[in-house]
């Protein structure tokens, strides 16, 4: 085959190196192909002093990859799963990821203490409502700053005195060659992640039949039904960046597990609670503890975080 295939990526150091693994899997697998990547500005890399959870945008990392995928300047985009809405515009699909990493998150501080070692003197830093909601469960009294930047700038920020911890990604922070920053890996029974964290998307066009072959060569077909339930999950409650909500699942022979939380930015109503079953039934069990969720209250805190948002003039 002739035919470049271009991967549609931002353009930070780990937006470039899920690409460029990306690119590496594929010619692995496929070595006579002819791979570009294609570096693209999005709104997020754009907006750098307003928090995350205030920009109120779903597409916020990926909306302009996406446009170029529909419009074929792209053959597929690379993303990190956790920031690649649940509802994808018309004509994309999750074609595939790779191999999960570190679904955890990590722990960095400035003098390598651990979690239980902070006190309401430190300043934690963390751009996520979901990691503010689960470090004032684990104590209302600390002190949370919001933070953005890419992992580089938010290190620096940290030495220049802007905090003195921060709770990031442990994958992003590892697969950049950060890990001497990690003081501690996070349990996920103090801090649930994300939805799908650690997770490399591969997002392309429906019925592109060229493509496809080429997904299907390399996609990590567990991690696969991790991101579908995971992303069920969320997409039932109808979360997004605004809501602290997350979820991750485990693979244990032929069973699956799923356990979840949900809460008010403040850590009040905090919902959790775990659902197992058949692997082959994950997506339908991830649906069911979404559910759950639902008659204990989650409609009530979804539904007041979205009017706060539009009453902050944000949809």
């Amino acid at each position: 085959m002739n035919k470049i295939i271009n991967i549609g990526t931002r353009g930070s150091k780990l937006a470039l190196y899920q690409a460029k693994r990306l690119k590496s899997e594929l010619l692995e697998q496929f070595p006579d192909t002819q791979i570009e990547i294609v570096i693209i500005k999005t709104k997020g890399d754009k907006i750098l002093d307003v928090a995350l959870s205030k920009i109120g945008d779903k597409g916020l990392f990926t909306k302009e990859i996406e446009n170029a995928l529909l419009d074929g300047t792209v053959d597929m985009a690379v993303h990190s799963l956790k920031d690649l809405p649940t509802v994808l515009p018309e004509g994309l699909i999750l074609g595939g990821v790779l191999e999960r990493g570190e679904y955890r998150d990590a722990l960095v501080s400035i003098d390598g203490r651990k979690l239980a070692e902070l006190t309401s003197e430190d300043i934690i830093a963390t751009s996520s409502l979901r990691r503010k909601a689960q470090l004032l469960k684990i104590n209302p009294q600390f002190n949370i700053i919001d933070i953005r930047g890419n992992v580089n700038t938010r290190i620096e920020k940290m030495k220049n005195g802007h905090c003195t911890a921060m709770i990031m990604a442990a994958a992003g922070l590892q697969r950049l060659g950060y890990d001497e920053y990690i003081s501690e890996i996070l349990d996920v029974k103090s801090v649930i992640p994300a939805t799908s964290q650690g997770i490399i998307a591969i997002e392309t066009r429906e019925n592109d039949d060229m493509i496809k072959p080429f997904i299907d060569g390399i996609n990590h077909k567990q991690s696969y039904l991790a991101a579908l339930a995971e992303r069920k999950f969320l997409n039932t409650l109808e979360g997004g960046c605004q809501i602290p909500v997350g979820c991750y699942t485990e693979f244990n022979k032929g069973s699956f597990k799923i356990t979840g939380f949900i809460s008010m930015p403040d850590s009040s109503n905090l919902i959790e609670g775990s659902l197992s079953g058949k692997k082959e039934d994950a997506e339908q069990i991830a649906k069911q503890l979404a559910l759950s969720f639902y008659k204990q209250g989650a409609s009530k805190i979804v539904e007041f975080i979205r009017e706060l948002g539009d009453n902050n003039g944000h949809s």
